[in-house]
């Protein structure tokens, strides 16, 4: 039988509860974990629709699996793992491991669910939880929610007189905007002040359920993703210099997840030449209020010119307006293409250059392939017929930026280099006459001293 973990920060108010009859305490007398703040394994935020996707189905027992695969007879014993009931990390780490399956929900709920089980009783609602001390901060927490939808409503009055106000008496046009501005930025701060210690709003988010048209929940989202995703791929956009090569500044504030077919690609991978042949997805998670028009670019930077032993850049791929917001993430160019396809005129299409796939010379150093996302400015959209006239070779992102007047709002990349299926597609592409190109290291001279003589052989 698998030893429960000691329950650590809720000692105090177990005292309160009443043990069940049977199966409170583990077999070495400490009590069971009832609750945990600890997220989940399988914890990874479900915003691309504000809302999560339904449970998957209890897992089929082992005695059951035994037909389809083998099972070790000391997994056998491990009995049937209920990954809604689940709450300690060596039963986690074995529902993974042999049943195939990742538990569902944060510990915090499986654990009730369990516990409610244990009593045969109903299911208590997360916020009707009976611990004395949980309970008296939730009193806590409510008495400063009332507060601060005091505030809200007095500021949306404060703000509501201010905009009825003549810009004389506020100090000028300029002056009035500013202080609607700062206005509005207190304003959104007080709403997520209101929300963000709520515990059901917590539970929910860590159950992937948040609304991401609420303000709280993007807040939240934002915060994870700058708490390690961002700083990885900020680390990765600087070791392989594609700030500045490719642009000479960027503040990244969109979350930017590249994909080829099933395979997410992180930031910096290599990606197999038959892989990257087709288009790629994008999904784009904003985490700003309302929807944008944004502009899709890829971009090498690694493209060789023997001629001027350099390099220069060429563009695999332009789409404008495409509109993106917090709730609509996806970005599937496969998708867009079949519809440019049923266009009836040039200006109907999105996608301005089609995917040219990457490819690169054998012995020559691996190619960065930089995918931006460009917000277009005040959500006009861009002239396609334009920018279908762009040419791919000595492509500048940055004069097409001034000229299209776009706004870096991120970006991701992946790398490319000569492999077995890479002569097989660059023939498919069109650049058969390069297949038989091949870059050796040019061999340096030593200097006269460090020369050897016939004499000093």
């Amino acid at each position: 039988m698998a030893s429960m973990a000691p329950l650590r920060q809720f000692s105090a108010c177990l005292r309160c509860v009443r043990q069940p009859a049977t199966g409170a305490f583990a077999a070495n007398g400490t009590t069971i974990r009832l609750l945990s703040t600890t997220p989940a394994v399988r914890e990874e935020l479900q915003t691309e629709k504000g809302t999560s996707t339904p449970p998957p189905p209890p897992p089929t027992p082992a005695s059951a699996q035994g037909e389809s695969r083998d099972i070790p007879e000391y997994m056998k014993k491990w009995g049937r793992l209920d990954p809604n009931r689940v709450e300690d990390k060596r039963a986690e780490r074995r529902l993974i491991r042999r049943d195939g399956v990742l538990p569902i929900g944060s510990r915090r709920r499986r654990a009730a669910i369990r516990r409610s089980a244990m009593r045969k009783t109903d299911e208590i609602p997360f916020e009707q939880l009976p611990y004395q001390c949980f309970q008296e901060a939730r009193k806590i927490l409510l008495e400063d929610r009332q507060e601060k939808l005091k505030q809200i409503e007095t500021q949306k009055l404060r703000l509501k007189n201010l905009m009825a106000q003549d810009p004389a008496v506020s100090g000028g046009e300029r002056a009035k905007e500013a202080r609607i501005k700062s206005m509005k930025e207190h304003l959104n701060e007080l709403i997520i002040l209101a929300d963000i210690n709520d515990p059901i709003v917590k539970k929910k988010f860590e159950d992937g359920q948040g609304d991401m048209n609420k303000p709280i929940y993007r807040y939240l989202a934002d915060r994870k993703w700058r708490q390690y995703k961002r700083p990885l791929l900020e680390q990765r956009l600087t070791q392989m210099n594609i700030v500045p090569d490719f642009l000479p500044a960027l503040d990244t504030v969109v979350d930017i997840e590249l994909a080829f077919g099933r395979k997410v690609i992180q930031p910096g991978d290599f990606v197999d030449s038959s892989v990257s042949e087709k288009m790629p997805r994008l999904r784009v998670q904003s985490f700003e209020q309302g929807e944008k028009l944004v502009s899709v670019v890829v971009v090498d930077g690694d493209v060789p010119v023997p001629e001027k032993d350099g390099f220069t850049y060429r563009c695999h791929f332009i789409a404008s307006n495409i509109p993106i917001s917090p709730t609509q993430t996806s970005i599937p160019f496969t998708m867009i293409g079949h519809r440019d396809s049923k266009a009836t005129t040039p200006a109907e299409k999105q996608i301005a250059l089609p995917w040219l796939p990457p490819w690169a010379h054998k012995g020559a150093p691996y190619h960065r392939l930089a995918v931006f996302v460009l917000e277009q400015k005040d959500g006009h959209k861009l002239d396609v017929t334009e920018i279908m006239n762009t040419k791919r070779d000595g492509f500048r992102l940055r004069s097409f930026i001034d000229k299209q007047q776009l706004k870096p709002l991120g970006a991701t990349l992946f790398r490319t280099q000569w492999d077995d299926s890479m002569a097989e597609v660059m023939r498919r592409a069109g650049f058969g006459d390069q297949v038989d190109v091949e870059f050796k290291h040019k061999r340096v001279e030593p200097l006269p001293y460090k020369r050897r003589t016939e004499r000093m052989r």
